[in-house]
């Protein structure tokens, strides 16, 4: 497939740029930072301006496009990464400004140039507990899509509205839009970095539900969502299949989630972020567990 990826250049976009240049597939980058990976061009664009982006949608993605000497060839598939990344970075309404107007203007300028599918990053934040102010309880336990969506921070409300942009576009124009409701994005190298903390204090994962997804395996669930075609729009929680902490999921649940509902019997390390939605309804099958990196 021929693919505008845009936020490439970031933490997350990165690995699934390297993933799918791997399967063969032809991306062409759209950030404010160049990605140095060979066979990736890019294109420096602010989501924010229309034009640019729409100017992006009809690029060439290399020199060796115009050989052909046949025009300009079309994208097969959006995925859109670019994003202010969390609250405390820019001012609250940039945050919003940018995560919203780039979003538009991205699943816009895709429609009007006739791509079938678009991918877009939303986050674990929509639930509204990631960023609250306090201690916030999620309304039952394994969190999946019905979960209630109401945030009060500018970065989950992006995501929020963003979500609700993508149906609208979806309902207009009949093609594949999908969200990706995105957990704490891990690199191989943060495994050895980060995770003794969580093991010997465990609430430094409350806000992220205990979970996390590894870089490389959030690259797969975007190769499985350009793969499969049909669903129209839909919202996939993007999770590792285990908790990122040691103790088990009896402690967690009387440690941190006393009086909530428990709507199903979990495993001593199974996932409170489920990722059932995606297994069954894309083939998402995560590779990557913790445990396994901090042995080797």
């Amino acid at each position: 497939m021929r693919i505008l990826f845009t936020g490439g250049s970031g933490k997350a976009g990165k690995y699934a740029i390297s993933h799918l240049i791997s399967k063969g597939h032809r991306v062409l980058n759209v950030d404010q930072i160049p990605l140095n990976i060979d066979g990736v061009d890019n294109r420096i664009a602010d989501i924010t301006d229309a034009g640019q982006i729409y100017d992006a949608m009809t690029s060439y993605a290399g020199f060796d496009e115009l050989e052909p000497g046949s025009g300009m060839p079309k994208f097969d598939a959006v995925v859109h990464f670019a994003a202010i990344a969390r609250i405390l970075i820019t001012s609250d309404n940039e945050c919003y400004r940018v995560n919203t107007m780039g979003t538009y203007n991205v699943i816009d300028a895709a429609i009007r140039n006739g791509v079938r599918k678009v991918i877009f990053a939303s986050s674990e934040t929509a639930y509204g507990i990631c960023f609250a102010d306090g201690e916030r309880k999620p309304d039952y336990i394994p969190i999946d899509e019905d979960h209630p969506t109401i945030p009060e921070d500018s970065y989950a409300m992006s995501k929020v509205v963003n979500e609700v942009t993508a149906r609208s576009f979806q309902q207009r124009s009949g093609i594949d839009i999908y969200g990706l409701r995105i957990n704490q994005v891990i690199e191989p190298h943060e495994y050895e970095e980060m995770f003794p903390a969580f093991m010997s204090n465990p609430s430094l994962r409350r806000r992220n539900f205990f979970a996390y997804i590894d870089a490389r395996d959030l690259a797969q669930m975007v190769e499985k969502c350009l793969e499969t075609d049909g669903l129209g729009y839909e919202v996939f929680n993007v999770s590792n299949d285990n908790t990122s902490v040691s103790i088990p999921n009896t402690e967690i649940i009387s440690q941190f989630y006393q009086g909530v509902e428990v709507r199903k019997n979990l495993s001593d390390n199974e996932t409170f972020f489920s990722n059932a939605k995606a297994k069954s309804m894309v083939g998402f099958m995560p590779q990557h567990d913790w445990r396994t990196h901090l042995k080797a």
